[in-house]
C-alpha cells in the first residue's frame, strides 16, 4: 500500500509540472479576453489595467472608437529602401487593446526594399495586393525560405524571424498584413546592428563579420541617425566596472 501511495504521488506531481509546462506555454501569445473589449486610453484613473492600457470607461465607448479611417492612403516610399510599412497596432488603434491582433500597409516604390526584419512579439500573414514581390524567411538553423509572390498570394513569416520584401518591378506595390498581436514590435536588423546607440563595440562587429573596422565604419555611415563614437572600448568598459 505504501508503495501505491507513493506512487500516486510521484503521478500526481508529474502530472502538475506539465500542466504548468502547458499553461506557460499557452501564455507565450497576448493573453485572452477577459472582457468584451478594452478600448485603451490615457486615463491613470481607470478602474481596469490590461496588456499595459487603461481601458476607457465601457460606458464612454462609442462606434467610433472601433474605426480606423486611412488605411486606403499610400504610404511615403520617398526614403532610401523605397518602400514604407504602416503598422496599425495598438499604439496607433486603441481599440485592439486585448483584442490580439494587428494590420499593415506595405507599400513598396519601383524594386523597393521592406528591410530584413523581425516581428518579437506575433507572427504574419502578408498578402499581396498589387504588384511582384521576391520574399523570404530565415529559421533559426539559417535555413532560408523564399519565393515570389504576385497579387493575391498570402505568405507566412513565422513569429520571431527574420523576413523580408522586395518588389521586383519598375512599378508600384503593395501588401496588407496581419498579425496575431496586439503590438507584434519590429525590429529592423541593419539598424539594430549599425545603427544602435550607443555603438556596439568594433570588436563585436569586425569578429562578427569578420571584416575590417573601416568596413564596419562603410556600414554605419548608411544611417543617418548613425550615432557619434564616444571611444567606447572593451578596456574603458572594463575599467568602470564596480567589484
Amino acid at each position: 500500500m505504501e508503495k501505491i501511495r507513493v506512487a500516486n504521488i510521484a503521478i500526481l506531481g508529474m502530472t502538475i509540472c506539465c500542466m504548468a509546462f502547458c499553461f506557460n506555454v499557452a501564455n507565450a501569445s497576448d493573453p485572452g479576453l477577459l472582457q468584451d473589449f478594452c478600448v485603451s486610453a490615457n486615463d491613470p484613473h481607470s478602474a481596469v489595467f490590461v496588456n499595459g492600457k487603461f481601458c476607457k470607461n465601457p460606458n464612454d465607448v462609442k462606434v467610433t472608437d472601433f474605426l480606423f479611417k486611412g488605411f486606403n492612403k499610400p504610404g511615403n516610399t520617398n526614403n532610401l529602401q523605397e518602400a514604407s510599412a504602416t503598422i496599425v497596432d495598438v499604439n496607433l488603434f486603441p481599440a485592439l487593446n486585448t483584442l490580439g491582433v494587428t494590420i499593415a500597409r506595405v507599400d513598396f516604390g519601383p524594386y523597393g526594399l521592406n528591410t530584413p526584419h523581425l516581428h518579437h512579439r506575433g507572427s504574419e500573414a502578408f498578402a499581396v495586393m498589387e504588384g511582384t514581390l521576391y520574399a523570404g524567411f530565415v529559421t533559426s538553423d539559417n535555413k532560408l525560405f523564399d519565393t515570389v509572390i504576385t497579387k493575391g498570394d498570402v505568405i507566412a513569416f513565422p513569429q520571431g524571424l527574420i523576413h523580408f520584401q522586395m518588389n521586383m518591378d519598375n512599378t508600384h506595390a503593395y501588401a496588407i498584413a496581419a498579425f496575431g498581436s496586439q503590438n507584434p514590435g519590429r525590429i529592423n536588423v541593419p539598424n539594430s546592428l549599425f545603427g544602435t546607440s550607443p555603438r556596439i563595440l568594433d570588436d563585436v562587429l569586425t569578429k562578427g563579420f569578420q571584416v575590417s573596422v573601416r568596413e564596419i565604419e562603410q556600414l554605419r555611415a548608411q544611417f543617418n541617425n548613425t550615432p557619434i563614437d564616444t571611444g567606447r572600448s572593451i578596456l574603458k568598459l572594463l575599467s568602470e566596472r564596480s567589484y
